[in-house]
């Protein structure tokens, strides 16, 4: 995989504006299909109609408002802003054109469906405003089919605003499908073209399809987050991308944060006695709990650049254990409790050692803030929000640093003995003291030293894959004789 760095690549593609690409795409006498969108109105379709030449890529256009009217097109779901209502959607009318198209003009078509199913700002203003949206198509006639779909947040504060930044988003899908399908890279570079952050946050794309093939969307998720599209994205255990409003809705929330390389028995301890703890307190007993291992932009370029064997090499490892993973660009703690908070009001519990409580109280991480270290936890603990502590040991003189003493500058003693008295920063309970010696940084020296004794300081089943796998700079030594 080599490394990747930060660097914009937008000058190696033509910029072009919304309606360029939209005629681009209304010109190209191969593509040709459907526009199904609900919610906020025929945004995408709008723009190709308004560029002219529509009559050569538009099939049919279709908006399904009334829930039963669209449950008798697509089927029943549970919520009319999903996933699952999208991909509905999507296959039921890339099918319909290809059966009933594909025999008079499959030969020079490629056909394609779009999709989108929007909340948009309702006229109260009190609902989230968010979509799924997506493309299902031919990238050659007769080809195999190929996905896309991502998910949007809508940041305008004002409804015609969030229809014409849907508009653009879903022209920039279609054009970045159809034109620079074969460098993921630049898709993703250009979804938002002629947009800014503020208006518009891609969490969530999955791609999926022939064209595809080689594309791990696990590498996707984190250049989302890279490129400034998300704050946060978020994969499963087997690999798959996941919407956080759909993981995270109306759940307790167990957070643990770590360079995870690799993932060491001190890690998985950690989070196991934090839910054991967590899972016990009265407000969250008998919930499910949803628990994420997560990485930071900061740790991932700590070297400078993003070395994506080194991420999926840990990404391979928390995937081995079971494990969800959230990359995140909110290296301050209370950034992290606030992006949860838009998805939960259920407790929201982080767990951490010793040492980085210590770092959590480092007033120079709060200088961009008026009222500072003070701000930064009011803003922090003003939610059902607590911090679980995990023990450490001192290699030194063996002693054992926990919540209860922890060293803190004279200044910040108040504040630390207030917060752990209310509760808000608890010491850990029934954690293993056998594992207390294990640090990631000396496992890793280790693995690279061929120091066998590095396997007895991770799980047997992450070891094996770190062997298997050759991560870290590990190699089998040469049998002598």
């Amino acid at each position: 995989m080599g490394t990747t760095s930060g660097t914009n690549l937008q000058a190696e593609r033509p910029r072009l504006s919304t309606h360029q690409k939209a005629l681009s795409i209304n010109l190209d006498p191969v593509r040709y299909g459907t526009f199904a969108e609900i919610g906020a109105g025929q945004e995408v379709a709008r723009w190709f109609f308004k560029v002219g030449a529509a009559a050569g890529t538009i099939s049919k256009s279709i908006s399904a408002y009334d829930m039963t009217v669209s449950d008798a097109i697509y089927g029943k779901c549970k919520r009319y802003v999903s996933r699952e209502r999208l991909e509905r959607m999507l296959d039921y009318e890339h099918s319909l054109n290809v059966e009933r198209l594909g025999s008079s003009r499959g030969d020079a078509t490629a056909f394609f469906t779009f999709a989108d199913t929007v909340s948009a700002l309702n006229f109260k203003g009190t609902n989230e405003c968010h979509g799924w949206m997506g493309v299902k198509y031919q990238a050659f006639p007769g080809d195999a089919d190929n996905t896309i779909i991502l998910h949007v947040r809508m940041l305008d504060r004002e409804n015609p605003l969030q229809q014409e930044a849907l508009g653009i988003v879903g022209v920039n899908l279609l054009y970045a499908a159809f034109f620079l399908h074969h460098t993921p890279n630049l898709m993703l570079e250009s979804l938002l073209d002629n947009l800014t952050t503020d208006r518009l946050e891609i969490d969530m794309i999955d791609f999926s399809g022939i064209e595809f093939r080689r594309v791990d969307n696990r590498v996707m998720s984190l250049k989302l987050v890279q490129l400034g599209l998300s704050g946060a994205a978020m994969f499963g255990p087997k690999g798959e991308v996941l919407q956080p409003s759909e993981v995270l809705r109306k759940k307790p929330v167990l957070v643990e944060r770590g360079s995870f390389r690799p993932v060491t028995k001190v890690n998985i301890d950690m989070i196991e006695s934090a839910r054991q703890q967590f899972t016990q307190e009265p407000e969250v007993k008998g919930k499910e709990v949803v628990e994420l291992m997560e990485i930071t932009m900061r740790n991932l370029l700590a070297a400078g650049d993003i070395d994506l064997r080194d991420f999926l090499a840990r990404a391979d490892l928390l995937s081995t254990a079971g494990k969800t993973v959230l990359i995140s660009d909110y290296f301050e703690y209370y950034r992290l409790a606030a992006y949860l908070g838009l998805y939960t009001n259920e407790p929201i519990a982080v767990t951490m050692g010793a040492q980085s409580v210590r770092d959590l109280f480092t007033e120079e991480y709060y200088e961009g803030l008026e009222g500072g270290i003070l701000e930064a936890f009011g803003r922090l603990f003003t939610r059902d929000l607590r911090v679980y502590v995990y023990p450490l040991l001192e290699q030194t003189t063996g002693q054992l640093t926990t919540a209860e003493n922890i060293e803190m500058p004279e200044q910040l003693r108040n504040l630390y003995r207030h917060l752990v008295e209310r509760g808000r920063i608890r010491s850990m309970e029934n954690y293993d003291k056998s594992v207390l010696h294990i640090f990631s940084r000396d496992v890793l020296r280790r693995i690279k030293d061929q120091d066998d004794s590095w396997e007895e300081m991770v799980p047997p089943e992450i070891a094996e894959v770190i062997k298997k796998r050759r991560f870290f700079g590990w190699r089998e030594k040469e049998k002598k004789g």
